[in-house]
């Protein structure tokens, strides 16, 4: 049973405030919503139906986009924690230091040295709950943590009893048995919702509902997987019958909690926010297995060596932990009756650091001055308009060879988007090229990212470049440089055992 940690005074006093004010100037005081925020796991843009997506029917997902905004242009970190971290925060991983998966693991004989980074979010740190809980939200969350490795948390959740030190008053108990068989939590973390939902009728709250499907390992109910299998669906490999049934099982698990709401009558006053934390896994190669280059002395891995394939994120390029829009264009959805219109479809590019300033804007909150915020509040485009004009940034310096990443950073302006690979990079073949390089794709015209526009357009890419280098500086983040500790031979090898650490992140 969910137990509720009574509101701290001071976000009484807060929403006491606004409302108070509001009515002084002459303004009726507009209830704060609740917010139910749904972070899926490793779930591709094409995954859903009304995303173009042929495999699975999604009818309640779609539901929801008709009833609300979708976005054709959302975009994450292409990886777990480092999106987790962004959303919570309202701020880049250049930013916040979490750019990379915990608990710790890299590549430290690698030609770019990878920079140190931050292995825990701090106790210390605003994040979107503190604030929502400040203008008098009750907040919780269930599922998927994956932001401490400590007695705070781990992977799988956030332990209850330190739920406060991050702003959450509620923080479900982990599911029975393990999130990787099963439903993988599905049904239990609903439940949870639906029983948050139910215990606080008369106050605005805000949900975190994390997830943990479809995450490998990939597990499903078996009367879906059953029926998946006989509608022709493999066992194994791309589109296999347990990853079609894990999709649908989450689909008509979003259709309870959407019929949970109408029947508590919450449907009108809630804002229901739908995201991934990053692309599917379409190709995944093995991080310690490589061809060998002919006579090499000592042996220099040269190509990838595909490890597996689950769901294809055509017609995006690539998938989970890549740089391509396969890894970090996401479906996300939104529904706020009242203030979104029915079936709005918004081509407005969004990052996930805008969250936190969306969020607190809505419930009449905002940032401390002390917490820098990257994001911007996405209010104008519910309502059809468009984004102030910006750039939006990523910020990728380390190896993750299983998904085809050397250290880059990328800038996305308008439908122009750059990469720029500091030291080396893989070529479409998957071919290790030491050598840096920059690559420039027209998002409009080319989705697949097929046709790579920088030989042609020069000038675009100093600009684009020296904007995505300005924005680094500004932050400040490191540019990965030449690794002294390289080794040829170990140059791609993934280890687990933390060398002697360098000093810590700038600010950290």
């Amino acid at each position: 049973m969910l137990q509720t940690r009574p509101f701290a005074r001071a976000g009484i006093l807060t929403g006491m405030f606004l409302a108070a004010a509001s009515a002084c100037l002459g303004a009726p005081a507009k209830p704060s919503p609740n917010i139910l925020f749904i972070l899926t796991d490793d779930q591709g843009w094409p995954s859903l139906s009304c995303y173009g997506g042929k495999q699975v029917s999604t009818p309640h997902l779609d539901q929801l986009a008709a009833e609300g905004v979708r976005f054709t242009d959302a975009y994450v970190m292409p990886q777990c924690t480092p999106t987790r971290a962004a959303l919570l925060t309202g701020q880049h991983t250049a930013r916040n230091g979490m750019w990379h998966v915990i608990p710790w693991y890299g590549t430290p004989f690698g030609r770019m040295r990878e920079p140190a980074y931050r292995e825990n979010l701090s106790r210390d740190t605003f994040t979107v709950a503190k604030g929502l809980r400040d203008v008098g939200y009750v907040t919780g969350m269930a599922g998927k943590w994956h932001l401490t490795n400590n007695a705070d948390g781990n992977y799988t959740g956030l332990r209850p009893e330190a739920g406060a030190h991050y702003g959450f008053d509620v923080v479900a108990p982990p599911g029975p048995g393990s999130q990787n068989e099963g439903d993988k939590h599905v049904d239990y973390l609903t439940d949870q919702a639906i029983e948050f939902a139910t215990a606080h009728p008369d106050r605005p709250w805000f949900f975190y509902l994390a997830h943990h499907t479809v995450h490998g390992k990939v597990s499903a109910p078996e009367r879906l997987v059953s029926k998946h299998l006989a509608g022709g669906a493999p066992a194994d490999g791309l589109h296999n019958a347990t990853y079609l049934a894990a999709l649908e099982h989450l689909d008509n698990s979003i259709g309870r909690l959407v019929a949970a709401l109408d029947r508590l009558g919450q449907r009108d006053r809630t804002m229901v926010v739908f995201l991934s934390d990053n692309g599917g896994v379409d190709i995944a190669y093995s991080p310690r297995r490589f061809s060998q280059a002919q006579g090499a002395t000592p042996p220099t891995p040269t190509e990838l060596t595909i490890e597996r394939r689950e769901f294809s994120n055509a017609p995006l390029r690539m998938g989970k932990g890549s740089h391509y829009e396969g890894g970090i264009r996401v479906p996300c959805l939104v529904r706020w009756p009242g203030v979104i219109a029915p079936g709005l479809v918004s081509e407005v590019p969004i990052h996930v650091v805008d969250w936190l300033p969306t969020l607190l804007a809505a419930a009449g909150g905002r940032a401390p001055a002390r917490h820098p915020v990257d994001g911007v509040d996405l209010a104008p485009v519910f309502r059809g308009g468009a984004a102030p004009e910006r750039a939006l940034f990523w910020y990728m310096p380390f190896y993750e060879v299983r998904w085809g990443a050397t250290p880059a950073a990328i800038v996305r302006e308008g439908d122009w988007k750059l990469i720029e690979y500091f030291g080396d990079h893989f070529d479409a073949a998957g071919r290790y090229i030491p050598e840096p390089k920059l690559e420039l794709f027209n998002l409009r015209h080319d989705l697949g990212e097929r046709h790579d526009r920088s030989a042609r357009e020069p000038s675009r890419v100093r600009a684009l470049q020296l904007k995505l280098r300005a924005w680094l500086a500004s932050i400040p983040a490191e540019v990965p440089g030449a690794n002294p500790d390289f080794d040829p031979s170990r140059q791609l090898l993934e280890v687990r055992a933390k060398p002697e650490a360098p000093a810590s992140p700038r600010g950290r």
